[in-house]
């Protein structure tokens, strides 16, 4: 669910901070430019892991800031497809259910990769597995809220700010954009042990 993603940024010191410490205005830099932000064909930045290196601080003419190449490590959350994870129910339509782990909320598991046979009850706005129990049919709900476990089905990442110049060297460029999710996945809860993980309790 987790990886650490390699990454080379040089980093701009404001005049202003000359006298602070370099390591810390660093830190406070790398992660206000890259935490909970998307980096393409990445993943969701979480937070600063390390510092590789700080290159020679450089000052140009006319300037009154210093640059400094970094190389750091960043903690990224990237599930990889086929991965067990589990979530809460954030909402659901007819389309399916949207899922979050609680830092992030583009998680959307469709009607086709429900339990089968499920069907999705209109007045309460929730998805129903009509369990087969040695021919009788108990309705198991997956209400809001409910804890779940599912796996990773697939990811997608969409380019929805281009042009926006990020400043990495190697990782493209960070996609902001709130009309868009620029990193979503798509999830399964149609197999066994899948679903909310009270059914497989009270099964």
């Amino acid at each position: 669910m987790f990886i650490v993603s390699e990454f080379e940024e040089v980093v701009k010191v404001q005049p202003t901070h000359l006298e602070d410490d370099q390591m810390s205005r660093i830190v406070i830099h790398l992660n206000s430019m890259l935490a909970n932000k998307v980096v393409m064909d990445v993943g969701l930045c979480l937070s600063l892991f390390d510092i590789l290196e700080i290159g020679d601080s450089i000052i140009y003419p006319s300037e009154g800031a210093y640059f400094s190449k970094v190389r750091f490590r960043f903690i990224v959350f990237r599930p990889f497809v086929e991965e067990i994870l589990i979530g809460k129910v954030k909402s659901s339509s007819p389309d399916g259910a949207v899922l979050t782990t609680g830092f992030f909320e583009d998680i959307f598991v469709p009607a086709a990769n429900m339990q089968n046979p499920s069907r999705f009850d209109v007045k309460d706005k929730v998805w129903v597995w009509e369990y087969d129990n040695c021919g009788d049919t108990v309705e198991l709900h997956m209400d809001i809220g409910e804890t779940v476990r599912f796996r990773v089905v697939s990811e997608q990442f969409v380019d929805t700010h281009p042009g926006v110049d990020s400043g990495l060297l190697d990782a493209g460029e960070i996609a902001t954009s709130k009309s868009k999710s620029p990193y979503s996945i798509v999830g399964t809860v149609r197999e066994p042990g899948l679903g909310v993980i009270g059914w497989w309790t009270d099964l």
